[in-house]
Order: structure tokens, then C-alpha cells, then sequence
């Protein structure tokens, strides 16, 4: 029997997410605080906040329109860099699923590479830039791997991967953002984004199959 994923399960996704971003606010805004503006976590979290709001008070026919409203949402409410990139990437996974009438692997494999397209052409990462990327390269790479092997083992694949793209951050210069800024001063701090990435795709795995 085929996969499918419903807009319930992707709303189910997006509160585990906010959950858990909020429950790592000052985990997140302490690595931020070493390369940053010390405000990923409580702006990650408020703007969480917000799409926990539009969920709770409507309801969404389809995929697009649900992540059109979350990308929108967060953009409007997420500050720093972290609004637009995040924002750009639902507002990019949800478009890929217009018109879909069934969500397995492939098409979330799709999905998931069509937002990250869109963080790419936004923020102009490369990888070992230090930056949400990092994650995200990685994930996707395993994703793709692994769905042949269905959805949870894709999934599983994709955020184990995050965590090890997330990891070694630690040890790169960052190129890009605020903390490029540091130069060397850089290096040996776990990047922000790629961490609050880490934890979007952890989500995933927990809710998704």
C-alpha cells in the first residue's frame, strides 16, 4: 500500500516543530549569541508562535495553501535573516505540491529540494559556508538515497544526515551572514541555522509516516 501524507500529518509536523523549537529557544539563541545577533531562537520561536495561531484558527484544503500561509506568516513575523530563508523554503515546498493528489516519497523528496532551491537563491550558500546548508545538503542527498526504501527510511536518512551536516559546522569559517564577519573567530561554533534545520527535519521523521 502506497504512502501518503495528509495535510493533517504535515500540520502535525509543523506544531511538533514549533514545540521544539521552542522548548531549545535559549539553546538556539546561545549559538547564536557566539556568531550572531543572539536572537535565532526568540525569533525562530515567536515566529513559530504565529503559525501555531493560523493553524489552530483555519483550516487548509491542500498542501499549498497551508505552507503558502506558513511561509507568509513567518516571513512577517520571524526576524533577521531567518524569516525570509525559512519562509522562502515553505512558501517553495508548498508550491511543488500544488495539484498533487498523492504525497509519498518522491514527491516530498521533491518538495523538500524545491524549498531548499529557494533558500539557495535567496541566501547565495554554498556548502561549508557555515550556514543552514550545511544541513541541508546532506539531508537532501540522503533523502534521495534512501526513498526507494519508502518514506520513513527516507525521512530517517534526511535528518540523520542534517545532524551530521549540522556537526560539522563547528569546525568550518563562516563565508556568509553575520558571522563571516568573525573571520576565524568563526570557527568552532555550531552554526544556528543548520541546527534549527536539524530539528525541522527530526520533526519530520516524528510525524510525517
Amino acid at each position: 500500500m502506497a504512502e501518503a501524507v495528509t495535510v493533517d500529518a504535515f500540520v502535525r509536523w509543523l506544531k511538533h516543530f514549533a514545540e521544539t523549537v521552542h522548548d531549545s529557544a535559549g539553546h538556539l539563541t546561545q549559538l547564536d549569541s557566539a556568531i550572531g545577533d543572539a536572537d535565532h531562537g526568540t525569533n525562530m520561536d515567536r515566529g513559530l508562535k504565529a503559525v501555531v495561531g493560523v493553524l489552530d484558527t483555519n483550516g487548509f484544503d491542500s498542501p499549498d495553501a497551508l505552507f503558502k500561509k506558513v511561509g507568509m506568516t513567518l516571513v512577517s513575523t520571524v526576524g533577521g535573516a531567518s524569516g525570509p530563508l525559512y519562509g522562502t523554503f515553505f512558501l517553495r515546498f508548498g508550491s511543488a505540491l500544488q495539484g498533487v493528489e498523492s504525497i509519498g516519497s518522491k514527491e516530498l523528496g521533491k518538495a523538500f529540494r524545491a524549498g531548499v532551491d529557494g533558500i539557495v537563491a535567496r541566501g547565495k550558500a554554498e556548502l561549508e559556508d557555515k550556514t543552514m546548508y550545511d544541513a541541508w545538503a546532506p539531508a537532501l542527498e540522503a533523502f534521495d538515497q534512501a526513498a526507494a526504501d519508502g518514506l520513513a527510511a527516507a525521512l530517517s536518512a534526511a535528518a540523520s544526515a542534517a545532524a551530521e551536516g549540522r556537526d560539522a559546522t563547528t569546525d568550518l569559517l563562516a563565508r556568509k551572514g553575520r558571522a563571516s564577519y568573525l573571520g576565524e573567530r568563526s570557527v568552532g561554533h555550531q552554526d544556528p541555522g543548520a541546527t534549527s534545520t536539524t530539528m525541522l527535519l527530526e520533526s519530520a521523521a516524528a510525524t510525517l509516516v
